[in-house]
């Protein structure tokens, strides 16, 4: 990863998930809407629906629970300490953000999970950890910053106990194999945009994930489309933004987060246009 992309997503993080989690709460991911995306649902438990559905959806369940489970950016532990405390299992969430990490230990902390929840600041592509150690690997909403998705597979595998799970869900845009074509001029135009101001060095389809995968060695592969089910989320999270809490939060975060915060239409447009999709991949060792 280098050294300038690092920065500018800690930098991001660092500036922006206070304000988050003071208007959203916890879980700094899409929420699921039912799978026509027609769900009328609090914005928080639609983020917690979405963490239930995915490991419905592998096959991730409380009659063969993970002992030990990595969250590979974790932001402020949402989904680590949910996963912990469903599954009384040991759980570690790594970040790029420092202040991320110290948050998320502190929720730890209060939640009474601290004896077997950690949280570290570490580059997913480079992960401090053993060979074979953890038997899930939860990645929600993290493949998209990562500037060598390859790399990233690979690491996640080798992380990955034989016989253990990944969870994976990410921004793509749309298929370039189908009747659509290659991405026009105005798409990547619109994709740029958003790799600007979120931090991203690009994403590519659910596709190209699943070829990644299977090279990495991955077996079992199930792969979908969740884009219809997660939309409505960026209308939500515009609605929320205008609030005078919001605006209040926005400024004291500064000019990165109103940036973020004004550019909220670009994701909604994007799945209004169908480039932009929500991709999941579960898979074994």
């Amino acid at each position: 990863m280098s050294s300038n992309l690092y920065q500018d997503i800690r930098e991001f993080y660092d500036a922006s998930s206070g304000l988050w989690e003071q208007i959203w709460g916890e879980h700094m991911h899409h929420g699921y809407y039912g799978k026509n995306g027609n769900y009328k649902i609090d914005r928080r438990q639609a983020q917690i629906e979405l963490i239930e559905e995915l490991l419905l959806w592998s096959d991730c369940h409380i009659n063969n629970p993970p002992e030990n489970v990595i969250d590979v950016g974790c932001g402020i532990g949402g989904s680590t300490l949910h996963l912990a405390e469903k599954f009384g299992c040991n759980a570690t969430g790594i970040t790029l953000s420092p202040v991320q990490a110290s948050r998320a230990t502190e929720r730890a902390r209060e939640a009474g999970l601290d004896s077997g929840v950690r949280f570290e600041v570490a580059n997913a592509l480079e992960m401090p950890f053993a060979n074979d150690t953890f038997d899930l690997v939860w990645s929600l909403e993290s493949g998209e910053h990562m500037p060598d998705k390859a790399k990233f597979l690979a690491e996640c595998y080798r992380v990955l106990k034989p016989g253990g799970k990944i969870i994976f869900a990410t921004w793509c845009h749309r298929e370039t194999n189908s009747w659509a074509g290659d991405l026009t001029s105005r798409e990547i135009a619109h994709l740029k945009e958003i790799y600007r101001v979120y931090c991203l060095p690009y994403v590519i389809s659910l596709s190209e994930y699943r070829a990644i995968a299977y090279e990495c060695g991955f077996t079992d592969l199930k792969a979908d489309d969740w884009s219809t089910a997660v939309a409505p989320f960026w209308d939500v999270v515009i609605d929320s933004a205008i609030t005078p809490q919001a605006v209040i939060g926005l400024v004291q975060a500064g000019w990165q987060t109103i940036q973020g915060a004004l550019s909220l239409n670009l994701m909604s447009r994007g799945y209004d246009r169908g480039l932009i999709r929500f991709g999941l991949i579960t898979a074994t060792k």
